[in-house]
């Protein structure tokens, strides 16, 4: 399976459209425009396919943990006890 295939599949189960998986990536600081998105998400025999690097899906996933969790710090505070 391809990293093409694995964004595809996380963009269905997730139920998110191209802005919401670019914000994804911003969480994790990388910017990708959404015409770059769109070739990701094309035909491997469209023109205008492109590969899905393991940097992408890389930080994508790390993006979606910030995303899904919350950034590092508030989870660590949320977890401390009071009276630290």
């Amino acid at each position: 399976m391809s990293n093409n295939d694995i964004l595809k599949k996380l963009r269905v189960a997730l139920k998110l459209k191209n802005d919401d998986i670019q914000k994804i990536l911003l969480l994790a600081n990388f910017n990708v425009s959404i015409s770059e998105l769109n070739a990701f998400f094309r035909n491997e025999d469209h023109p205008n396919y492109k590969e899905c690097g393991d940097q992408i899906l890389r930080n994508f996933l790390n993006g979606l943990v910030i995303h899904l969790r919350g950034p590092r710090e508030e989870r660590i505070k949320e977890n401390m006890p009071n009276n630290l």
